[in-house]
C-alpha cells in the first residue's frame, strides 16, 4: 500500500498553483530585481508585487512584509535584531515562553550567555496558560522584547497572545510572534493582532521551502544581521528570490482564502485520530489536551515505550510517516524540550506527533488506526512472570 504522510508540521507539498507561478521566474524571468535592465525591472515588479500580495492576505502593508529565507531566518533576526534595536539605548531583556521553537528559544539564549541582555523563561502549562506575572516583573525591570509563538509547532497549542500583548503593552515592550504553524489554520489579521514583529515561512503551508517573511509594524525597529547590500531596505541585504517571494505569495493567499475550511476539514480529521486511537492505547496522553489547539497536529504520549526512536522508525517502515520529540529514557532519543516544560523533566512518555494538511484522507487517518496500536503493542516491554 501507499505510504502514508502525516508530518505535515514539519513540511508540506509545494501546490500546483504554487508550482505553476514559480517556474517562470526559474527560467524566462531571471533578472535581478536591482539591476535597471528589461529583466531586471520584469523582476523588481514581481517582488514588489508579491510583497503587497502577501501584505493584502494578513492585513499589512506593503512596506510592512520583508523576504527571507524562511521562518528561521526569520525568527532569529526579530528576535536578535529586535532586541539589539531596543538595546541601542541601555539595558534591555528579553521574554520567550518555554515552549518556544529552537529558532526562538536559542538566540535568546545567546544574548544572555554573550551578557546583551537578560533571557525570562515564560512557564506554560498544558492547558495552555502562559505565566504573565514573569512576563510582567520582566517588563517591569527593564525594556524587553517578548516572543510567544501562537500556536506551538509540537503539539497545536495556541498560546494567550492577547494577554501577553496586554502586559507588553503597558509597559511599551517589543512583541514578536511566530506563526509558522498558525497561519493557514488561524485566522490571522494584522489590523487586530497587535503584535509588532511576526514570523512566517512558506513550506508549512504548501509553499517552497527556504522561502520566509517579517513583517516589521510602522515604527518597530531592528537591526539587520547581515551586511553588504541593501536590498529589502538594507534589513535583510542579499539578491532576492523572486521565484520564492512568487510561491510564498501565492501560498500565503490560498491559505488565508482557504483557512475556515481547511480548518473545517483538519479538525474532522483530528478528532477521528484521537478517538481511534484512543480505545486502542491504553494510557494514552493527548498532549496539550486541554489548550485551545490548532487543528492540525495530534501529539499523543505513551507511557509503554520506551526507545521513541525505535518507534518512528518502526512506523515508518510500515508506511507511517510522523514525528515525534520523543521523552524515552533509553538514550536513543533527546527528549522534546516542549513535552518537558509542560510535563516535567522527568516524564517518561514517548511522543508520536501526528499533523494532516490538505492532501490527508480520512483513509490515511485510518490506516493509522489500523496500525499504530500493532506497532505500539509490538514494541511495548511484556511483563516476564515466574
Amino acid at each position: 500500500m501507499d505510504p502514508v504522510y502525516l508530518d505535515h508540521a514539519a513540511t508540506s507539498p509545494v501546490r500546483d498553483e504554487v508550482f505553476d507561478a514559480m517556474v517562470p521566474f526559474l527560467a524566462g524571468h531571471f533578472g535581478n530585481p536591482s539591476s535597471t535592465h528589461r529583466w531586471g525591472r520584469a523582476a523588481r515588479v514581481a517582488l514588489d508585487e508579491s510583497r503587497a500580495r502577501v501584505a493584502a492576505a494578513l492585513g499589512a502593508r506593503a512596506d510592512e512584509i520583508f523576504f527571507v529565507r524562511g521562518g528561521t531566518e526569520s525568527d532569529n533576526l526579530a528576535v536578535i535584531g529586535g532586541h539589539a534595536a531596543l538595546s541601542a539605548g541601555g539595558p534591555a531583556g528579553v521574554a520567550v515562553s518555554e515552549i518556544e521553537h529552537s529558532a526562538v528559544l536559542e538566540p535568546a539564549a545567546r544574548i544572555e550567555t554573550e551578557g546583551r541582555g537578560r533571557a525570562t523563561h515564560l512557564s506554560v502549562d498544558p492547558a495552555g496558560d502562559i505565566d504573565l506575572g514573569a512576563l510582567e516583573a520582566a517588563c517591569s525591570r527593564e525594556p524587553t522584547l517578548a516572543s510567544v509563538m501562537l500556536a506551538n509547532n509540537e503539539t497545536g497549542m495556541v498560546l494567550p497572545l492577547s494577554g501577553v500583548i496586554e502586559v507588553a503593552q503597558r509597559h511599551g515592550a517589543v512583541v514578536h510572534t511566530d506563526v509558522c504553524q498558525a497561519l493557514g489554520k488561524i485566522p490571522i489579521d494584522l489590523r487586530t493582532l497587535d503584535v509588532d514583529l511576526l514570523s512566517a515561512t512558506g513550506h508549512k503551508i504548501n509553499g517552497p521551502k527556504g522561502a520566509g517573511l517579517l513583517f516589521v509594524r510602522r515604527g518597530a525597529r531592528v537591526e539587520p544581521l547581515l551586511h553588504g547590500g541593501s536590498q529589502e531596505r538594507g534589513l535583510r541585504p542579499g539578491t532576492e528570490d523572486v521565484a520564492g517571494a512568487v510561491g510564498l505569495a501565492t501560498a500565503v493567499e490560498l491559505a488565508v482564502a482557504e483557512q475556515e475550511e481547511h480548518h473545517r476539514a483538519l479538525t474532522e480529521l483530528r478528532d477521528r485520530l484521537e478517538s481511534g486511537l484512543r480505545p486502542r492505547l491504553p494510557g494514552m496522553r493527548v498532549n496539550g489536551a486541554d489548550a485551545v489547539r490548532a487543528p492540525h497536529v495530534v501529539s499523543i504520549g505513551l507511557a509503554s515505550i520506551t526507545d521513541g526512536a525505535a518507534l518512528l522508525m518502526a512506523l515508518d517502515l510500515e508506511g507511517i510517516a510522523v514525528s515525534g520529540g520523543s521523552a524515552c529514557h533509553s538514550g536513543s532519543a533527546r527528549a522534546s524540550h516542549v513535552i518537558s516544560a509542560l510535563y516535567g523533566a522527568d516524564d517518561r512518555y514517548a511522543t508520536i506527533r501526528f499533523s494532516f494538511g490538505r492532501s490527508t484522507t480520512v483513509e490515511d487517518i485510518d490506516r493509522a488506526i489500523e496500525i499504530v496500536p500493532t506497532v505500539v503493542e509490538r514494541l511495548s516491554p511484556t511483563e516476564v512472570t515466574a
